[in-house]
Parts: C-alpha cells; sequence; structure tokens
C-alpha cells in the first residue's frame, strides 16, 4: 500500500512521540534524511489509523518579491502557533557570500545572488560615498530539499555604488526561466534547470544609465510574456522586455532617477495597471502598451522611493523616509486614482504618520502597519492617516529609536511574522489596539552594517512550510511546520 508522500507521519523519521508528531513537507525526501532513518520499522496496523488521519497540506512556493500574489501574505497551512523553546529545526544550511537580496523558491529549487569578492560592510565613507570595487556577482541555485548547490553563474560586475556589499533585488521566477537584477544593472534570464543564459541585458549600456546611489534595487517583475523593468536614464523610466528574447517591446515615463521601489500590477478600473512608483511620481501604466493611465506627482529626497505600494481595495498607499506617506482611491470605473490624505512631519526624525525607508508597509481592513524612520511599529487608521500606537518592542531589543532601523513584514492566517535587522523572527497579532507579541525566536546574526551597528537587511520568503532566510556567510532553511496532536 503506497501513500501520498505529503501524509507520512513525522514520527516514522524522527525521534518525536506519536502523540505530538510534525507532519513532514510536501517536499520531504526520505534518501536525504541520516542512515538512521532508513532502518526505522514500525508495525502497518499500528500506522493506518494514523496516515488515514494526517490532514492533507497546501505547499507554495515564494516565485519572487512578497510572494506568489505579491503583496506580503503567506497562504500556506499547517504553521506553528509558537516557536519551540528550543529554537526553530535548521533544515539545511548552504554557504553564501554577501548580499542584501532575498531567495526566491520555485519548482524545487532556491535562487539567490550574492556577491563572493566583498570586502565591504555598511558603507564607512557614509551613507552618500560611493565605493569602487572591483569583483563579480553570483546566481545561485539550491536543491530546495537538502540545500545542495546545482549551479551558479558568475559574471564580473565591478561596483561604484554606496553600501556595495552585493545585489539588492530579487531573482524572479517564472516557468523554466529566472530573472537577476544585479546592483549596477545587470539582467540576466537564465534556464532554471542549468543556468544557461538566455539573454542578458545591461541598463547602463543599452540605455545610458548612470547608476543610483544605492543600486538598482527595483526586482524585474513578469506577467505572461513579459518583464517590466524599472530603469531611469535620459528618455525612459520603465521599459518592458519579452521575457524570452529579452527584446524591447516599449519604454515610458519621462526619464529620471528611478528610485529603488519594487514594481506591482493589479486590477483597477476595469483594467490591469502596472503600478510604478519612481523619484518624482506614483504612476499606473497599462502594461500592454506602456500608456500612462494616471500620474499622480509624490517627489522624494535623494530617491527614497524605495517600498513597495500597497494595495487593499480601492485604496493605494505608499510610504518614503523623508517625505511621510500618501493614500490614494483608486477609480472602479475607469484606470485613475485621487489623492484621499498625504501626511509628512516636520523631517524624518519628527514624522507624522507613517515614514517607512524599506519596510514595506501592510494594509489590513481599515487600518495600516508598517516601520518609520527610526525603528517604531505603528499602526495608522486607512480612513485619515491617525495614528494609533507605535512600539519598538519588536524592532529594537534595546528600545532605543535608531534611524534607518528596518523589518520585514508578513501577514499570516490573522496574524504576522516580523523579521527584524537583528534576525528575529516574531510571530505576533498587529490590531488598532496594540501589538501583541505571541512568540520569539533567534534565527542568523547580523553580518552588514549600518548606523554604526550590526544589520540584517534581507527579506525572508517563506515556503514548503518554511522560512528560507540569508546573510552574509549563509542560507538556511528553517522548518515551520505545525505539531500535529493525536
Amino acid at each position: 500500500m503506497k501513500f501520498p508522500r505529503a501524509h507520512f507521519p513525522r514520527f516514522l523519521f524522527s525521534d518525536f512521540p506519536i502523540f505530538a508528531f510534525r507532519l513532514p513537507p510536501s517536499d520531504f525526501n526520505p534518501r536525504a534524511q541520516p542512515a538512521t532513518v532508513a532502518r526505522m520499522r514500525f508495525p502497518l496496523g499500528a500506522l493506518i489509523p494514523l496516515l488515514l488521519a494526517a490532514p492533507t497540506l497546501s505547499a507554495d512556493d515564494w516565485p519572487h518579491w512578497l510572494g506568489p500574489q505579491r503583496d506580503g501574505v503567506w497562504r500556506e497551512t499547517g504553521i506553528l502557533e509558537t516557536f519551540p523553546a528550543s529554537g526553530l529545526t535548521a533544515l539545511w544550511r548552504a554557504p553564501v557570500a554577501a548580499g542584501y537580496s532575498s531567495p526566491a523558491v520555485a519548482d524545487g529549487r532556491v535562487f539567490l545572488t550574492d556577491r563572493p569578492d566583498s570586502a565591504t560592510r555598511g558603507n564607512p565613507g557614509g551613507a552618500l560615498a560611493r565605493t569602487a570595487e572591483p569583483g563579480r556577482e553570483r546566481v545561485l541555485c539550491f536543491d530546495r530539499r537538502d540545500g545542495r548547490l546545482l549551479w551558479e553563474h558568475s559574471y564580473e560586475a565591478p561596483y561604484n555604488i554606496s553600501y556595495p556589499s552585493g545585489p539588492r533585488a530579487s531573482p524572479a521566477v517564472a516557468g523554466n526561466r529566472v530573472y537577476t537584477l544585479g546592483a549596477e544593472g545587470d539582467l540576466h534570464c537564465l534556464d532554471t534547470a542549468t543556468g544557461r543564459v538566455i539573454w542578458h541585458r545591461s541598463f547602463k549600456q543599452d540605455y545610458g544609465v548612470i547608476t543610483q546611489t544605492w543600486g538598482f534595487a527595483s526586482p524585474p517583475l513578469v506577467e505572461g510574456d513579459r518583464v517590466f523593468c524599472l530603469v531611469g536614464g535620459k528618455d525612459q523610466t520603465v521599459v518592458a522586455l519579452d521575457r524570452e528574447t529579452g527584446r524591447e517591446l516599449w519604454r515610458a515615463l519621462p526619464g529620471r532617477e528611478p528610485g529603488y521601489a519594487p514594481m506591482t500590477i493589479l486590477d483597477a478600473g476595469g483594467r490591469r495597471q502596472l503600478i510604478v512608483w519612481d523619484s518624482e511620481a506614483l504612476s499606473g501604466l497599462d502594461p500592454a502598451t506602456g500608456e500612462v493611465f494616471w500620474s499622480e506627482p509624490f517627489k522624494t529626497k535623494m530617491a527614497h522611493a524605495i517600498g513597495t505600494p500597497r494595495q487593499h481595495g480601492d485604496f493605494l498607499f505608499i510610504s518614503s523616509f523623508f517625505d511621510g506617506s500618501m493614500l490614494l482611491r483608486l477609480d472602479r470605473n475607469a484606470p485613475r486614482a485621487a489623492v484621499v490624505w498625504q501626511i509628512k512631519g516636520r523631517s524624518e526624525v519628527r514624522p507624522e504618520g507613517l515614514h517607512s525607508l524599506m519596510s514595506t508597509p501592510v494594509l489590513d481592513g481599515e487600518h495600516l502597519y508598517g516601520v518609520c524612520s527610526f525603528g517604531q511599529l505603528r499602526a495608522l487608521r486607512l480612513a485619515d492617516g491617525e495614528r494609533l500606537w507605535e512600539t519598538l518592542v519588536p524592532t529594537r531589543p534595546d528600545g532605543k529609536p535608531a534611524r534607518w532601523t528596518t523589518a520585514f513584514i508578513v501577514r499570516h492566517a490573522g496574524r504576522y511574522f516580523i523579521y527584524n535587522e537583528v534576525g528575529d523572527l516574531i510571530l505576533a497579532r498587529l490590531t488598532p489596539a496594540g501589538y501583541e507579541e505571541i512568540s520569539r525566536t533567534h534565527l542568523l546574526d547580523p553580518t552588514n552594517k549600518a548606523g554604526g551597528r550590526d544589520v540584517h537587511w534581507s527579506h525572508p520568503a517563506f515556503a514548503q512550510q518554511s522560512i528560507f532566510v540569508r546573510n552574509d556567510r549563509e542560507l538556511v532553511r528553517f522548518d515551520l511546520r505545525a505539531a500535529v496532536s493525536q
């Protein structure tokens, strides 16, 4: 008799008692487990009731920035309610080099970019000083089950940017292709199985772009037969390319500094819209033609358009470190948008509403939550931007505000996973009434520098009932499966 692999109870392969076992990940590979596993035997008659009672669990990938639907929501089931006192189990660890980019998980593989020759952590010359360094960037592909390196693609990428540790943009996987963008504007399309280069574009060579102070950070966005890129340059800000050939299909928006924000795509006003936030404006474009449906001015100091624009129903929200926040209402009947409110404090030191840096805020019901300029996790009323509460508990272990403090927030089943810059993973409830911490555990030590402190600025991926997270030394898969009581 054969049973689906996803139904095998964990006690077949571990020391968990049968009254509190863990179901294996959907990609569990018993041949990759310790040799002692293969020697374990149990009476079939005792196992059948447990096998039949084991629930079928959904297993999702995380193929690009902010997950399958690009909304920062993790929808898998069978996930633990609190963290074990002993910490999460590392299913595997793989050595990597420096970088800020997050992993992408798709079709049995984990993709990551790094910079093996990087010697700099943080930016010793100051936030605005560029550091010139020779070196390479790499695209790495690992087996999702056991962390084996399947292939790597390496290319020369001399840097002249601030914070030159490594690439910023998350890979994007679509079908049998993975798309990666390096910090100096090298866009690659690679075969997911072999790492073979299908095509390559250089933003600097092809579009005459001067790399921004902090490099290229907006990840390629793939939909249908197109890949959209925030490029900048003299004659355009965003371009659309054929995803199979790299051929340009259209270019749009006036030439200006592009900023760093990931683009997103949504349905509103009866049209599909590509949402682009650059250093000058927030705009909605026709992804088929590049036609600009609407554009709302929002000039950012130092091109600090960084966080992802967030949609919730008819609302679209952005927040910037120096320039505060803006909420738009998307028209239901036509591709148009109108400002609901715009709030900016006297400075980033005395912010009103929300002044986010890299942390993408979340919109939930009639409220929004985000990390402000000095680490304050804040709750705002969506209707008018009124602040309801703030706390430093999840972001600053010492309770002291610090410039550029960052945490990454992902919603899951009525609660939130918060991964902060010191490597702690937190389970919490965020409500209009306040912050309620459920559980906390440490995953990885911070290995980079910013503001005179150790930081870890890489968004994790949540997939296959696990969290995949990297620092400048290793990529680790931690188990997040729930224990099942019998």
